[in-house]
């Protein structure tokens, strides 16, 4: 099957943060989807004839600015369905003729939405006429376009859900997109296949093929592919998939920057010299990274410091090496999404990832990315097809930076090595308490200041340990997981009398967002 003739949906991105949770939902639905930004999308001349669809996004402007991020007006009048959400939803209502207003009562979070109207969007959608949403706008549908029926509520949107049955045009201020809304996934399955009528062909073999026939259709016969394998998820995927694509013509390198957890750089050497054998590379830089650390303090500077030396790295290994002209690396849409924009639009950034904003601006290697559009679950799922070792498979995320972003401020050794103990010792005990599966990531962080203590009848002054655990599916969002009193006590004791330089440990409650999974 080529990518040609698969039915698709494309998405128009006006850069709200969980944009991709659109295309998530679309892919997990079976359905083949397309990102793309709103102003490449208005240069188009026509609507490719396998687009069954089209979904506008939310976005962070208001629609009543002049500069406010549009779209042709042509695009919407053509004879394919349309679902407009959020800032999506107001500006299909202003192109029709109706209008959009600031709203003195906004609507941040939970709300309750009320069923006025059946509509084919929201068959199966409502329990007892009501359902709990996700709602995040400062501006609200005043009046509405004429021909437009009004299909739900909330008590502060009175045109939440709008619908032009006719014109197969529907729109939602809330987000159903999001984790937060109850039977979202609803309102796409309805679209997709009630409404736009399309076939679900996008499985798992699929991706996996269209990805494959990618990667050799850019990689010439006697060009090698360098993978930066640090042996977390992503990058042991993409190993894999690799390899089932061109073999002999990859080199796998796991660098070794003293900042892994402890034993790691044991074990993974251990599992990829025996399924990669001669093609595995491991590259002591310990050294490097921790002088090129000294005295950094800002989180932004780490990454960058970090992205920057592993591309050196890499590119001296490639002196070294004949025909390199390719860098691989499981990057993934959270960490595009928090660097920078993904499509261009005007995404706010959230912090710099080293293998996206920290990367230098000149490389020699071309990068190849194949799961840039994916979720960590949906790369598992991935691993699951090409039968990757479960023991990688189940393992936490670990930011490619390592423990530097785990130890605010200056960084040193002996921080370096409190923490690797400190951690182990945490993640030992979920194992052991049979947690581990249960949370999606969790990690200790070495908080740079000192407390007082008393332990034996004498005074300490040694740091303080902040324990980070998180429940999340994409980990776009995340709550903090609910320990039982007594597990989260003996954990902590645990770690104070066991890991000499810490006498006191926090255990961290926000969720995401506000804050951020990792400390910096």
């Amino acid at each position: 099957m080529s990518k040609n003739n698969v039915q698709k949906i494309i998405v128009v991105d006006f850069g709200s943060q969980v944009t991709q949770l659109i295309a998530r939902q679309t892919r997990e639905l079976g359905v083949y989807c397309e990102l793309i930004n709103y102003k490449l999308f208005n240069k188009k001349k026509l609507i490719d004839r396998n687009v069954k669809g089209i979904i506008l996004s939310g976005g962070p402007k208001s629609t009543l600015h002049k500069s406010a991020p549009s779209i042709n007006k042509n695009f919407i009048n053509v004879d394919i369905p349309i679902l407009g959400i959020c800032y999506g939803h107001q500006l299909i209502s202003n192109l029709f003729g109706g209008k959009t207003k600031y709203s003195k009562k906004k609507e941040f979070g939970s709300a309750v939405l009320f069923e006025k109207k059946k509509s084919k969007l929201t068959s199966g959608f409502f329990n007892n006429k009501k359902n709990m949403v996700w709602m995040s706008h400062s501006d609200s549908v005043q009046s509405k376009p004429k021909n437009f029926n009004v299909v739900a509520s909330s008590l502060n949107s009175k045109f939440a859900i709008l619908e032009h049955s006719k014109k197969n045009i529907y729109s939602t201020q809330f987000h159903p997109e999001v984790f937060h809304t109850k039977n979202g996934k609803i309102i796409f399955s309805n679209f997709l296949f009630k409404i736009c009528k399309v076939k679900k062909e996008w499985i798992d073999k699929y991706k996996i093929s269209r990805m494959m026939k990618s990667i050799r259709s850019s990689v010439k016969k006697n060009e090698k592919i360098l993978c930066a394998l640090s042996g977390g998820v992503d990058s042991s995927v993409l190993a894999h998939l690799l390899f089932k694509s061109v073999k002999k013509n990859l080199i796998c390198v796991y660098v070794d920057t003293g900042l892994m957890r402890l034993g790691e750089t044991e074990e993974i050497n251990k599992i990829f010299k025996k399924k990669f054998k001669k093609i595995f590379h491991k590259i002591d830089a310990k050294r490097i990274f921790l002088n090129k650390l000294k005295n950094i303090h800002d989180p932004e500077k780490k990454r960058k410091i970090i992205g920057n030396t592993f591309i050196e790295i890499f590119e001296n290994f490639t002196k070294r090496k004949r025909n390199i002209k390719f860098l691989a690396q499981g990057t993934l849409y959270p960490d595009l999404i928090e660097s920078k924009s993904f499509s261009g639009s005007p995404t706010s950034v959230i912090k710099s990832h080293h293998n996206v904003g920290g990367l230098p601006k000149k490389m020699k290697l071309k990068l190849i990315e194949p799961f840039n559009e994916m979720f960590k679950d949906e790369v598992r799922k991935i691993g699951k097809t090409l039968k990757v070792n479960k023991y990688l498979l189940d393992r936490h995320p670990f930011p490619g930076p390592g423990l530097a972003i785990r130890i605010p401020g200056k960084i040193d050794q002996k921080k370096i090595d409190i923490l690797k103990t400190a951690d182990k010792i945490f993640i030992d005990e979920l194992k052991k308490r049979n947690l581990y599966n249960d949370i999606w990531q969790a990690f200790a962080v070495l908080i740079p200041i000192k407390t007082v203590g008393v332990m034996g009848d004498s005074r300490t002054y040694d740091f303080v340990c902040a324990l980070r655990a998180v429940t999340s599916v994409d980990g776009m969002t995340s709550d903090y997981f609910n320990f039982k009193y007594k597990d989260i006590t003996e954990i902590s004791n645990k770690i104070i009398n066991e890991v000499p330089g810490i006498n006191r440990v926090v255990y961290d409650v926000t969720s995401k967002p506000p804050g951020t999974i990792e400390w910096e």
